[in-house]
């Protein structure tokens, strides 16, 4: 594996453990894509350091477990400022 993909997984889980970030948030500030960000957290940096991506993991695997909330709340939001404009 090439020097700066070994890198970028490791910035891309202190980033994710740090600020408790998503995948989409993650790939937004590393200019990558959301399959290269899931692709180095759990294929890539298991091989690099398993304990730094255990801890990534769990990160992930909360925000997974809360999308459906943040999701509701964003549709919330939305037909929220929509009534406003009428």
């Amino acid at each position: 594996m090439k020097d700066y993909i070994e890198e970028r997984a490791i910035e891309i889980a202190n980033y994710i453990i740090e600020e408790k970030a998503t995948v989409r948030q993650t790939a937004k500030k590393f200019g990558v894509s959301k399959s290269t960000v899931h692709k180095d957290v759990t294929g890539r940096l298991i091989q690099i350091n398993p304990a730094l991506a255990s801890e990534a993991r769990k990160v992930l695997d909360i925000n997974k477990s809360e999308r459906h909330i943040r999701g509701g709340l964003a549709t919330r939001e939305k037909y929220l400022h929509q009534k406003s404009h009428f």
